[in-house]
């Protein structure tokens, strides 16, 4: 009989039972008001009369009429660049010792200030959702098992008097010394810079480790399995981790990588979505009758919703200065929003990049819908990327395949425009004109707008089938294979031409 399982498991419930009966609209407030009078000296602060806000009779809406939005780049170059030079109190109380750099999308990094209070809310939300975990028909033998964590690696860059690295590095970096003995694939493994060396060292001690959960990017969990199932020449990963129950993706849309990636499981796992990004720990599932996740509104972050219509974003995929923001209490479902944060992490009316939509407002329960700057509108299509995967999850269903992964650009020809996707195929066969109309017919009828489209300027549809592999590959030569590295799903055109020479160049083109 499992005993220390069955102890944490009681532990968990009696947890679970434990939460807070506040309103969404309270305990944001009380957010609000926190991070006010935590940053009220800091350099921000005083410029933005931080200090009378808190004497405001709606603290909210006075923050929202003095402090303007800012990208990563404004932020960064009004006041993020003054921490990387040694100055204190900039925009949050005394000094982090933590950068995480965004692998993004791009080829531009991100600097992201993570301050001990940022990492002192991640662990806080990681006890939230383990205690969620009641939630679930978990045996009780599942909290006697390991987790794997599959990130970016520990060894974190030295920079001056800073410490630098992917957010899921610095998190696994700061594990407390009680969960070493679970945390897998352990402090040197997951050191080591080179990620084929570090997957050949789990594989090669895959057989000594009981895993119990995996948690990572769908695209890099898929490959780790790949190679761990192969060295050890087994069908299955389960053929080796046989009490392997659970996975959480990581905020990455899972359904289009559902396909493929159960083709290395004996069996379907328990899927547990998180959003953990390099601002901080913002939502997770905690309910196992949705597939959604429920925004962490009562520890160090405070949102805000302006909806993703034209009219509020400028040609760069900013927030228009007088776009209107909505809070928690104001939202509705089903309407997308471009999500907005401020955090203890010194990040004030944040536009962290995602959009989102609500799909239970009691719980505060959202979908991460897609990328403002990776949303498809050259033509007035107006594709996010969360239809772009529903019509991938279709198509998947529809013929058979697996595709894992995919990319899309407007491309102007003869004065006309065009949607090329390149589909990235592992499985079955690739019927090229089929797909294309499917996938062409799909999204007419998900999106009106992109209806509209075909009939004006955007003349047809293209349809690429090139090997999985072929993504992976370009990572690699961008040098982001890995960690918390995502493919784009929309790619604008300069990165596209660069794509598509990458494709010739090394032969996939011709393999279609």
């Amino acid at each position: 009989m499992p005993v220390i399982g069955e102890l944490v498991k009681k532990a968990i419930a009696l947890g679970g039972k434990l939460h807070s009966e506040a309103s969404p609209i309270e305990k944001q407030e009380k957010v609000l008001k926190e991070l006010l009078e935590k940053a009220k000296d800091t350099s921000f602060g005083k410029y933005h009369g931080f200090g009378l806000l808190l004497e405001a009779k709606n603290p909210i809406r006075q923050f929202q009429a003095k402090v303007p939005y800012f990208d990563y780049d404004t932020l960064y170059a009004q006041w993020w660049c003054k921490i990387r030079e040694g100055h204190r109190d900039i925009t949050w109380p005394g000094i982090n010792r933590f950068f995480a750099v965004s692998s993004g999308t791009t080829s531009k990094s991100k600097y992201i200030p993570v301050t001990e209070d940022m990492l002192d809310a991640i662990r806080k939300t990681g006890i939230q959702q383990i205690i969620s975990l009641s939630n679930y028909d978990l045996p009780a033998d599942f909290f006697e098992r390991q987790i794997m964590m599959l990130g970016s690696s520990t060894d974190l860059n030295e920079n001056g008097d800073f410490l630098e690295g992917e957010i899921s590095g610095i998190s696994a970096s700061q594990i407390p010394f009680w969960f070493s003995n679970f945390y897998k694939p352990g402090p040197e493994i997951a050191a080591i810079e080179d990620w084929d060396e570090r997957i050949e060292k789990i594989a090669e001690q895959a057989t000594e480790w009981d895993i119990g959960s995996i948690s990572g990017i769908p695209s890099w969990i898929e490959l780790m399995m790949k190679r761990v199932i192969a060295y050890h020449q087994v069908a299955t990963i389960h053929d080796l981790w046989p009490n392997l129950t659970v996975y959480t993706p990581g905020g990455v849309a899972f359904e289009p990588h559902r396909k493929s990636f159960e083709q290395n499981l004996r069996h379907p796992l328990v899927y547990i979505d998180t959003y953990l990004a390099s601002e901080g720990f913002l939502a997770f599932q905690r309910r196992p009758t949705t597939d959604a996740m429920a925004l962490v509104l009562d520890n160090g972050i405070f949102f805000e919703f302006v909806p993703f219509t034209p009219e509020n974003l400028d040609e760069n995929g900013s927030v228009r200065p007088d776009a209107k923001a909505l809070t928690i209490g104001e939202v509705e479902e089903g309407t997308e929003y471009i999500l907005i944060i401020s955090t203890v992490a010194g990040a004030w009316r944040y536009l962290i990049g995602d959009t989102v939509a609500f799909t239970n407002k009691e719980q505060a329960e959202i979908k991460i819908t897609g990328r403002t700057k990776f949303f498809l509108n050259v033509v007035g299509s107006q594709l996010s990327v969360h239809q772009m995967d529903q019509a991938m999850e279709a198509l998947q269903e529809k013929f058979g395949l697996a595709v894992p992964e995919y990319t899309v650009s407007a491309v102007q020809e003869n004065s006309t425009y065009l949607h090329r996707w390149y589909l990235g195929k592992e499985s079955g066969k690739a019927m090229h004109r089929e797909l294309t109309e499917f996938l062409d017919r799909f999204l007419k009828e998900a999106n009106k707008n992109y209806e509209v489209a075909r009939k004006k300027a955007l003349e047809s549809v293209e349809v690429v089938v090139i090997p999985a592999e072929a993504f992976i590959a370009y990572n690699e030569k961008q040098k982001k294979k890995g960690g918390q590295t995502k493919f784009p799903r929309v790619m604008k055109e300069a990165m596209f031409l660069d794509w598509e020479s990458f494709l010739q160049q090394e032969g996939y083109l011709q393999q279609h």
